[in-house]
């Protein structure tokens, strides 16, 4: 079209979740049979079954103020896609934001106006708005999503949402009510929707369905607006036990006689969202007993635990992790959970606890397991206290998995190179999910941890005792039998759990 030559997508091209936007109406897909699927920087791109259409084209370059660029797909998959995605749920989201009336004042208020609360509480308390939270929750909820991202731009609010640990984008509302968005959820979780200059927190319980979800709510100050983040924490959904978390048998064996020690620390460490507060609960589950006493100290409190005490500090009112640390000790506990260890005193505190005889667990923000020890050393531990106190290191990640419903092999691997790094070499079946139904066409559905377990033995404290770097102590750590994550990585390709380009989404870090 215009001389361009027209791209053809496959099934495993098309977007994982619809693209809407505001211009381009439901029934206007359905009807000519086109896919939005990507708008930025003044492009917008489509799939159309036939591309020959230029009066559509015209269209929505007329409506959308873009240039358009025109991919092809096949006419059953863009049937399927749009069966799937642009019927009921994207219908009543259009029909409530069209029952809006713009002359209704729900507006964008600007910083150099003055807020009138009273007025702003009453747009968000209006039954439009109300749906239209409502349905965003609710297609989190059936997307399996754990986080929904709701973002003021220039010109709208986008709408994204985090499944299986990547963000997709869902949809959008036009910028005329974001404040009223916002300030609806405001007044769910309980917070000041006069407040727009500081951020805020807070959480709102409700029932979609059969589920009872909680979800976490906090908000932050940007340039457009307010960004909006709620955490959906689903009690039903959440994997504690140990065994279902991904672990080899032999790593699952070396970790159950970690947590079964008498006292020491044990760390777990990775970056946000890699699961490791879901291993800590899973491990405190498994020791759990009506003859110890826990005791956790987090911020926040994702999961009650059943016969476990759970502390949610607090700092505003001087409730933090280090005062509430020192003060836990005089409760009698046998076990320690420490949601971070964030500085010198808070490390400090969890060795002390280790030396009086306590079993203590935290989580540490490393790339990998060995590096921990550099990290505890940097922050001024001195190497002697660390030596003899920390007994293991699990770092980890999580990749996707393959969808079981779509699941099919596709042929024998030609990524040699990627192969080799992962010492498997080419001729490896690949296995990947065609996308269906249950998994929202993506090919994946849930999640499992890539593991890397150190345990630290003589000669290991030995390296510690002398301030060893990481290099000296990740090569004493293979030598005494530690798998890296990569070979975790490696033994799931193997295993069809998940795909080669997971494995190196999570593992790289280039």
């Amino acid at each position: 079209m215009n001389g361009k030559t027209i791209i053809h997508l496959s099934p495993e091209e098309f977007p994982r979740v619809p693209l809407v936007m505001d211009g381009i109406a439901t029934r206007f897909i359905r009807e000519n049979k086109i896919i939005p699927f990507e708008w930025k920087d003044g492009t917008l791109k489509i799939i159309m079954a036939d591309p020959s259409k230029r009066e559509l084209v015209d269209a929505l370059r007329a409506a959308t103020a873009s240039d358009v660029l025109v991919h092809s797909g096949d006419p059953a998959v863009i049937d399927e896609h749009i069966s799937r995605f642009y019927t009921k749920d994207q219908q009543n989201l259009d029909k409530i934001i069209e029952g809006i009336d713009e002359r209704e004042g729900y507006e964008f208020i600007r910083d150099e106006e003055e807020e009138d609360v009273g007025h702003l509480k009453d747009l968000a308390s209006e039954a439009p708005i109300i749906r239209l939270v409502n349905l965003f929750i609710t297609r989190a909820v059936e997307l399996r999503a754990s986080d929904i991202h709701i973002e003021p731009f220039e010109d709208e609010m986008k709408i994204r949402y985090r499944i299986d640990g990547v963000l997709n984008d869902v949809e959008s509302t036009p910028k005329r009510l974001q404040a009223a968005i916002v300030s609806r959820i405001k007044i769910m979780a309980r917070l000041n929707i006069a407040e727009r200059r500081l951020p805020q927190d807070g959480r709102i319980r409700l029932r979609v369905g059969e589920k009872e979800i909680a979800i976490r709510v906090s908000t932050i100050p940007i340039v457009n607006g307010e960004s909006v983040v709620m955490r959906l924490l689903d009690r039903e959904s959440i994997v504690i036990d140990l065994d279902k978390l991904g672990f080899s048998q032999a790593m699952l064996m070396s970790l159950d006689r970690l947590i079964t020690k008498p006292n020491g620390i044990i760390l777990v460490t990775g970056p946000t969202g890699s699961g490791k507060t879901t291993t800590l609960y899973g491990a405190l589950d498994k020791i759990n007993s009506p003859e110890k006493k826990i005791i956790t100290v987090e911020d926040p409190v994702e999961y009650q635990l059943k016969g476990v005490n759970q502390i949610q500090v607090k700092p505003q009112i001087g409730l933090d992790f280090n005062s509430t640390l020192r003060h836990i000790v005089r409760q009698d506990p046998d076990i320690i959970m420490i949601g971070e260890i964030r500085d010198l005193e808070t490390a400090q505190i969890a060795i002390q606890s280790a030396l009086t005889g306590h079993l203590v667990f935290s989580t540490l923000h490393t790339n990998d397991a060995p590096s921990a020890i550099t990290r505890l050393l940097d922050m001024g531990v001195e190497s002697f206290l660390l030596s003899s106190t920390v007994r293991g290191i699990l770092a980890q990640r999580l990749v996707r998995m393959i969808c079981p419903d779509c699941r099919r092999q596709t042929g024998v691997s030609d990524d040699v190179e990627e192969l080799m790094a992962l010492g498997m070499g080419g001729g490896v079946p690949v296995w990947r999910g065609a996308g269906c139904e249950a998994c929202g066409h993506t090919g994946f559905f849930g999640r499992s941890g890539l593991f890397e377990l150190l345990v630290v033995d003589e000669d290991l404290r030995r390296l510690t005792l002398k301030g060893a770097d990481e290099g000296e102590i990740r090569a004493q750590a293979r030598r005494s039998g530690m798998k890296t994550l990569l070979e975790d990585g490696m033994e799931k390709i193997r295993m069809s759990v998940t795909t080669l380009d997971e494995v190196f989404r999570v593992t790289r870090e280039d």
